[in-house]
């Protein structure tokens, strides 16, 4: 297995630089390059669902020399777990940029750069080193700052991407110095030795804080969340799909690798995740709501689903310190099933909403309106997209917050002292508040740009997507469907992954088969439904089969034909709650009224949000820094032979501290 996802990523990587070499044949850039990734993709996708049963782990060493360390490669249950999304989105992304560019396909540039992201996300999966991790991690940043500033001519992608590579780097350094400590102790850059090591506590903490931040800054979580909702909406659509769906995932995978080289738990690294992932759920769906822009709001919406992720994280850490083995493994169950149903969901989410941008053009939500008529493809399947998203039933989203549900209420009643029902109960109360906020804000989506009439944008002319955009929607809706449907088929997958990180080593079927029941029962419950339903729409299309339906204008209150004036808006319809979270959101709103009974001003209403943690906290510690190194600007002077004496000095302070001191 192991060399077969290594030549998969050196088959991408040969690909994109032959798109490079034959970058004046239109084909190879629009068309070549996208049918070997997908194609690719889907054969590894294959080969590990059928392999993962019965897979052992591999490691594989080379001669070649890295400095520090030997080329260590490897794959184990959570490597594999997360390559499952990646060779999903990868494919159906691929299919989709094949014509996602009207008129002609991406550049050679743009298909090179999305093979280095990807291959660079398979090397960080089976990197077994520092120095080879931070290799990949480097080719995973640095590409995907290029594939978000695919539109280099507009100041405001570049100004996102610059944003995006200073956060990448940043959090580069604190894994410096996470994996700086853990060789520290261990005396290796190996992560097999790592694991082998028992830290300390107050070093296990240190590791822990600075790991979290480092991987918290790729992952997204609030208040490392700033580059995310200027990134997504500038780079191209299946660019944000592939980065939202499973790039951000980098960072959790991550956090869970360094959690295993970290075997003893302390119960403030749970209350900690799930009192981030609290805040990052509920203020990153909150901030949605108050969104005007389709992939601003997505992105928003990432972040809310990463804070769902470190609830279950969270939970899973909390039980296993407890010695709550039920809590520990459906917590983690919970944390990794959402990785994948995030990664399926919202990559198809971020599909649709590039369909609507590139059939009329705007992604900006008040221009909208009315293309489930246009677009009707795009509309259901978009449809299907806020369902899974917003948790509910027929659907994956479903599926693992009820997993999570279950560690809550089980830490809540089967557990003694006061701590874990605590946290069971906020794990409890926010997944609710973040279900019904998240109902809420697709609501407002689904119905402003696919409902009713157009706005402002004339859709005329407007029509569905070409085939292989549809095909790679469907394909990924079919997933959530299934999984949402048949949840029980998908436990092999989380089982081991669930298992490894909870350090449960005896005799576990019993957990999962209890689990396996409650699905199967939920899943049993769910295809009733679906059937009653169907069968009730088959009754009601043959009973007005023959009837004669007339079909007028409904009543307007004194109006003879509704006007696209009377819709709610993106601004009105999230008033309320951009009005009672005021405070927590920064918002604002604006409105021209007036009390004339015949107005001759045309009336306005606009409802606003602010991401203060970036205009108020990180703008602000900018310019602090930039006022206290304007104090060595002095030190650059401009003069050559005074950096070639800087040079000098450098080198003799050296020599006396090697050889005197």
């Amino acid at each position: 297995m192991l060399i077969l996802i290594s030549l998969y990523a050196a088959l991408i990587i040969f690909t994109g630089i032959i798109t490079i070499r034959f970058r004046k044949n239109p084909l190879a850039g629009k068309y070549t390059a996208p049918a070997v990734y997908a194609l690719a993709s889907l054969i590894l996708f294959y080969i590990i669902i059928k392999g993962y049963i019965s897979f052992q782990n591999e490691v594989i060493s080379l001669n070649w020399s890295l400095p520090f360390t030997e080329f260590k490669i490897g794959a184990d249950y959570i490597t594999l777990f997360f390559m499952i999304p990646l060779m999903l989105l990868t494919a159906s992304c691929s299919l989709y940029g094949a014509q996602y560019f009207k008129g002609k396909g991406a550049d050679s540039l743009h298909w090179f750069s999305y093979a280095l992201l990807v291959s660079g996300m398979v090397m960080v999966l089976i990197s077994r080193n520092v120095v080879l991790f931070l290799i990949s991690w480097e080719i995973m940043s640095f590409s995907s700052f290029l594939l978000v500033i695919t539109d280099y001519e507009k100041e405001q992608v570049r100004k996102a991407g610059w944003i995006y590579f200073i956060t990448a780097h940043v959090g580069t350094a604190f894994l410096f110095t996470a994996f700086l400590l853990l060789s520290s102790t261990s005396g290796s850059f190996d992560f097999d030795i790592f694991n082998k090591i028992s830290f300390s506590v107050g070093k296990s903490n240190l590791i822990f804080i600075t790991a979290l931040i480092g991987f918290g800054l790729k992952a997204g979580f609030i208040p490392f969340h700033i580059w995310l909702p200027l990134a997504h909406p500038a780079a191209p659509s299946h660019v944000s799909a592939l980065m939202s769906g499973i790039m951000i995932k980098m960072g959790i995978y991550g956090i869970i690798r360094v959690l295993l080289f970290l075997n003893l738990f302390q119960l403030w690294w749970g209350i900690l995740l799930i009192t981030l992932g609290a805040v990052t759920g509920i203020l990153g769906v909150l901030f949605a709501i108050g969104q005007k822009d389709i992939k601003k709001l997505l992105a928003y919406s990432s972040v809310e689903n990463i804070g769902i992720i470190l609830l279950g994280l969270g939970m899973g850490i909390t039980g296993k310190y407890y010695n709550n083995e039920i809590v520990s493994v459906f917590g983690f169950a919970g944390a990794f099933l959402h990785i994948f149903n995030h990664a399926v969901f919202k990559a198809f989410l971020f599909l649709g909403a590039g369909s609507v941008m590139r059939q009329t053009g705007t992604g900006e939500i008040d221009r909208l309106g009315g293309l489930v008529k246009k677009i009707p493809w795009t509309a259901y399947l978009f449809l299907a997209g806020s369902a899974a998203i917003s948790g509910l039933p027929f659907f994956n989203g479903f599926i693992s917050e009820l997993f999570i549900y279950i560690s809550s209420v089980t830490g809540a009643v089967k557990s003694g002292g006061a701590v874990m029902p605590l946290v069971s109960a906020v794990t409890v109360m926010s997944l609710a508040a973040i279900g019904g906020f998240s109902s809420l804000c697709f609501s407002k989506l689904f119905g402003a740009v696919f409902q009713g009439v157009p706005r402002k944008n004339d859709i005329s002319d407007v029509r569905d997507v070409p085939s292989l955009m549809k095909i790679s929607m469907i394909f990924l809706v079919l997933f959530t469907v299934f999984i949402g449907m048949t949840s029980f088929a998908v436990l092999p997958f989380i089982e081991k992954p669930a298992l490894i990180l909870s350090g449960v080593i005896s005799e576990h079927g019993s957990y999962f088969s209890q689990l396996k029941n409650i699905l199967i029962n939920v899943s049993f419950i769910l295809a009733s439904t679906f059937l009653l339903i169907l069968l009730l729409l088959l009754i009601k299309s043959k009973k007005y089969k023959k009837r004669v339906i007339n079909v007028k204008e409904t009543w307007g209150c004194g109006y003879s034909f509704p006007t696209n004036s009377m819709q709610y808006t993106a601004s009105s319809y999230s008033a309320g709650v951009v009005d009672k979270f005021s405070d927590l959101l920064a918002g604002r709103m604006t409105h021209n009224f007036s009390e004339e009974f015949f107005p001759q001003k045309k009336w306005s209403f606009s409802s606003d949000v602010e991401d203060w943690f970036l205009s108020r906290i990180y703008i602000w510690v900018v310019k602090k820094i930039d006022r206290i190194l304007a104090l060595l600007r002095w030190f650059q002077c401009g003069k050559a032979g005074v950096y070639v004496l800087y040079v000098a000095l450098t080198v003799v302070i050296l020599i006396i501290w090697k050889f005197v001191l």
